[in-house]
């Protein structure tokens, strides 16, 4: 099995995003995803019903439930290769689950068995930017071993600082041994574009349930699909 786990120490900046663009991509490819939402505060994965999320409560008060986290390696471990497992962790639970996975060496366990492990992680523009890079610094840094694919949020800015990138930045030259992909999420018009995903996202649709349903317009099908091809082409091109 592989596993893609999407890990990021800040809040808000589009981490069920993209565990649901990655479910739908692995869906329209063949191999259905088995979905996890570890998310104790905003359970957004949950809420889609085309991909049958499981909820997990990985927490007990401020710290990881060592035993609801066991089980979930317990089902990884149990499942025969050639699937796709989506896990969508929360800002909350991403500092006592990253000491988790290092603790109990989890990662050397399942590579043990036959399973890959990949991270996901968020890089943000705006105001978010510096905590985003933190927290993919501190993922590399404190869990080797594992590729990071990074997807690179526009919708709130493009992620530069004094015209630099991310590609330009010391943490990039740093880790980009463990980069295996960029992902961007390209900036949209936030009266069209914005306002359709934002619309897509409130009612828990995928990109194909929307595309049929009724209550979207006729231009508001056009721009999602429009969407839908882009974002389509970033995975394509990462070979996800």
């Amino acid at each position: 099995m592989n596993v893609e786990l999407i890990l990021q120490g800040k809040g808000g900046v589009g981490k069920s995003w993209i565990a649901t663009l990655l479910a739908q991509y692995y869906s329209i490819k063949g191999i259905p995803p088995r979905c996890i939402d570890t998310d104790p505060v905003n359970a957004t994965f949950s809420g889609y019903r085309a991909f049958k999320v499981e909820s997990l409560n990985i927490m007990d008060g401020d710290d990881i439930n060592s035993r609801a986290f066991d089980q979930l390696i317990e089902r990884i471990m149990d499942v025969d290769g050639g699937q796709q497992m989506v896990v969508d962790n929360g800002a909350s639970t991403f500092v006592p689950l990253c000491s988790y996975l290092l603790q109990n060496d989890v990662v050397g366990l399942l590579t043990e068995a036959g399973h890959s492990v990949r991270f996901h992680t968020v890089i943000t523009g705006g105001q978010a930017l510096p905590d985003t890079i933190e927290g993919f610094s501190s993922l590399a840094a404190n869990i080797p071993n594992v590729p990071v694919v990074v997807w690179l949020n526009e919708y709130f800015g493009k992620p530069e600082h004094n015209g630099k990138t991310f590609e330009d930045s010391k943490v990039f030259e740093k880790y980009k041994d463990r980069v295996q992909a960029l992902v961007t999420i390209p900036a949209v018009k936030p009266e069209t574009f914005g306002t359709d995903v934002q619309k897509m996202m409130k009612r828990h649709d995928t990109f194909a349930e929307a595309d049929v349903s009724v209550d979207y317009s006729i231009m508001e099908h056009q721009r999602l699909r429009m969407m839908w091809r882009k974002l389509l082409g970033q995975m394509e091109r990462a070979r996800l």
